[in-house]
């Protein structure tokens, strides 16, 4: 029960802090694109490899840390579900070419930001 209760909490702040960075990047940003959740998602990835690789690594986190910090924080931070409604609005609204590009830069960059945070972890 313990368990839960660190990754509900890690929730609460990741989700926190979700809304916080969208909003300054939609401040900062135009808004025919949703870059803020684009920023989440890619911040969420690198923070998430940061936790799992060199945390990891150097086994700096206690197990209910980890759950704190992964599940928790980094789950409640990204946003994949806005990502797949933001997708599919733009879809909607016959904005093809950029729901395309949000795939691909959500997922790219995604990716990058995970392994960026791998090869750090090396270093």
């Amino acid at each position: 029960m313990i368990n839960v209760l660190f990754v509900s909490l890690g929730a609460a702040f990741g989700g926190g802090l979700r809304y916080w960075v969208s909003n300054v990047v939609y401040k900062l940003l135009p808004t025919f694109f949703p870059y803020g959740t684009l920023a989440v998602n890619v911040l969420g990835s690198f923070l998430l490899g940061i936790f799992i690789f060199y945390f990891g690594k150097n086994e700096l986190l206690g197990q209910n840390l980890k759950l704190f910090l992964t599940i928790g924080f980094a789950g409640g931070f990204t946003t994949f579900s806005t990502f797949s409604f933001e997708t599919i609005k733009l879809f909607q609204d016959s904005e093809i070419y950029l729901g395309l590009v949000n795939i691909f830069l959500n997922v790219l960059l995604s990716l990058l930001g995970i392994y960026i945070a791998y090869i750090l972890s090396k270093l």
